[in-house]
């Protein structure tokens, strides 16, 4: 056993340039995170009160159409607005500001009030790949847009504001913070060593056989080594691309497995519909030559050890550095030995 595995230690997050500090001898502690209520969530396929279900009028007053594979509308309440007038302020470098044009949209996955990812079928996950690839398409060639998010945020304790599955897509004119990080390490790795960053992580990841939970023809599922969340995971392409665009039929088709793989598992490990954040980090979109870039999917989960017992980012995490208890290698382990069918079949 790597002396590492018991003993405390940091961890580099390649893509970030960022520690996480490694505690394992924690896990012996009796208090874990809080305890939240166990909700009983509903089972029905529609939701009359449901403003994202097929037919019926959302929050901002528009009503669906009734739709029967994926949904995509403008957010009623969109964080950003595309025409928004250019402004900037700075007041003797202390006070800085600019205005940001973006677009923010919610794509639903399908009509199903009850089908999260981890119940789609492979063709219904197609759909919502071919809907992210559409959507980044069209809206990468708008002059005012440089990046563009795609992600979930699954469940309450995410912050969800509505129980049908959904995504979002924001797309804005300024590159993000992670992705700046991201785009900036993946650049300097390149420089240096002439190579990717996560290609060579990736035939690293294979030797080692440590943290890998998934594997077919065209992506990898595994626990990253400097993973902050208690399972947090990444799925990554196993060749070279900027972003989704490429994608053949058969490579979506590889890539739905992926994802069905990974959340049917993640809502098996405690017998639940297992929260998370994903996001889909692909290269900027300003016409700048991102030779470096590798595309990939973050799932960033908060349960720790079990259905109502969450981890916070708090104290040290929050004035200093992220720190975890459970090592990636035994979130690995928990991972790889889940069914991958699901537990309410």
């Amino acid at each position: 056993m790597n002396k590492l595995e018991t003993v405390p230690h940091l961890r580099k997050n390649i893509l970030t340039g960022e520690w996480v500090l490694v505690s394992p001898h924690r896990t012996l502690r009796p208090w874990q995170g809080k305890v939240e209520p166990d909700i009983i969530k509903s089972e029905s396929k529609y939701e009359e009160d449901c403003y994202l279900c097929p037919g019926n009028e959302r929050a901002g007053g528009k009503k669906n159409p009734v739709y029967k594979s994926t949904f995509v509308f403008d957010n009623d309440f969109s964080a950003m607005i595309l025409d928004n007038s250019p402004d900037e302020q700075n007041e003797f470098d202390l006070l800085v500001a600019k205005s940001e044009p973006g677009i923010c949209r919610v794509v639903c996955y399908s009509p199903g009030h009850d089908l999260t990812l981890a119940r789609l079928d492979n063709v219904s996950i197609i759909n919502v790949i071919d809907t992210w690839i559409n959507e980044f398409a069209e809206l990468s060639k708008n002059d005012r847009i440089n990046y563009v998010t795609i992600f979930e945020n699954k469940g309450e304790l995410m912050g969800c504001s509505n129980p049908h599955p959904h995504g979002q897509i924001w797309a804005q004119y300024s590159i993000p913070n992670e992705a700046a990080k991201e785009t900036e390490e993946q650049k300097k790795y390149f420089s240096k060593k002439k190579y990717c960053l996560l290609c060579d992580y990736l035939i690293h990841e294979k030797k080692k056989k440590e943290r890998i939970i998934f594997e077919n023809q065209s992506f990898i599922v595994l626990v990253p080594y400097w993973a902050t969340w208690p399972f947090e995971t990444v799925v990554i392409p196993k060749h070279h691309s900027q972003n989704i665009l490429k994608l053949d039929l058969e490579e979506k088709s590889l890539l739905a497995e992926s994802l069905k793989e990974i959340t049917t598992r993640y809502d098996n490990l405690f017998s639940t519909s297992f929260p998370y954040s994903m996001g889909i980090h692909q290269a900027p979109t300003d016409g700048i030559d991102y030779r470096e870039w590798h595309w990939h999917i973050h799932f960033y989960p908060p349960l720790l050890r079990s259905a109502t017992i969450k981890k916070f980012m708090v104290g040290y995490e929050m004035f200093a550095q992220p720190q975890r208890d459970l090592t990636p290698e035994k979130a690995t382990e928990m991972l790889k030995n889940q069914s991958n069918i699901h537990f309410l079949k």
